[in-house]
């Protein structure tokens, strides 16, 4: 069961996000996304997705507040319900960045 997804947001360095990417995977069992170079869905920078199941949640997040550097990381879980992940049910690690709330809202019009 997947539980959540986190998206390190690039706002400064490439290749310190390329970094911190990297030592995920070499520190985790989960599944690396793709790297987006442009805004994605309600996401307002650069971001890679990774995908972990909820046995991976609590080591994920205390890992990420120690090693992500300058980068924020944003974590949703994966419910279906969009725009709860995205707005009431979110973390962030480092700064907080506001959404593109209204696809949700657009979509279901």
């Amino acid at each position: 069961m997947q539980c959540g997804r986190l998206r390190p947001w690039i706002p400064a360095s490439r290749d310190s996000a390329w970094a911190l990417r990297e030592r995920i995977e070499k520190s985790f069992d989960i599944e690396m996304g793709r790297f987006h170079e442009k805004p994605v869905g309600p996401h307002p920078m650069f971001s890679y997705q990774v995908a972990f199941k909820n046995d991976k949640l609590a080591p994920l997040i205390s890992w990420l507040t120690l090693n992500h550097g300058d980068l924020t990381v944003f974590i949703h879980p994966n419910t279906g319900q969009d725009l709860e992940d995205h707005r009431d049910r979110a973390v962030w690690i480092g700064k907080s960045v506001p959404l593109v709330l209204d696809i949700f809202t657009k979509k279901d019009s």
